[in-house]
């Protein structure tokens, strides 16, 4: 883990992971939900096709739901169910912020519940003040880095 400082006012913690294959991911995921601690809020970076639907189905295993995770690009957001609530955003296909607000994002987004946001960017007045920001980068041999920032 390295400290890294954004500002005089803001830091975080920066732990990076790499995945070789996808039988890394049960790992993975449970390193990541060690240490996101008592943070719900979840942002996932990466470009297209990088895998940010692959980790947060594992994230969703790890988090003990047994449901058919899929990617909420029609539907924005879909719900799943286990010992705790996730929601899960997928927010590439919006115009504008306000169709987030319309949906209730921020009711979601403070409901104290899961929450696992793909395309954060598309919202960037809506997000909480802390979360937990994932950036996956595809590498040359197909692995993939993933950088968890705790915000």
């Amino acid at each position: 883990m390295q400290l890294t400082g954004l500002s005089k006012k803001y830091y975080f913690c920066r732990v990076i992971l790499n995945a070789s294959s996808i039988s890394d991911l049960p790992g993975v995921t449970k390193q990541i939900v060690s240490y996101a601690g008592n943070t719900r809020i979840f942002l996932f970076y990466g470009d297209m096709g990088a895998g940010k639907t692959t980790l947060i189905k594992q994230l969703c295993s790890e988090l003990g739901s047994s449901d058919n995770i899929t990617s909420p690009t029609f539907s924005i957001v879909n719900e799943y169910a286990g010992p705790n609530k996730i929601y899960h955003f997928d927010f590439y296909r919006l115009k504008n912020q306000n169709e987030a607000l319309d949906l209730g994002a921020e009711e979601y987004f403070y409901s104290g519940n899961y929450c696992f946001i793909e395309w954060p960017e598309k919202i960037p007045d809506l997000l909480p003040d802390n979360y937990i920001r994932v950036t996956i980068a595809q590498q040359a041999d197909n692995s993939r880095n993933i950088t968890v920032d705790k915000v």
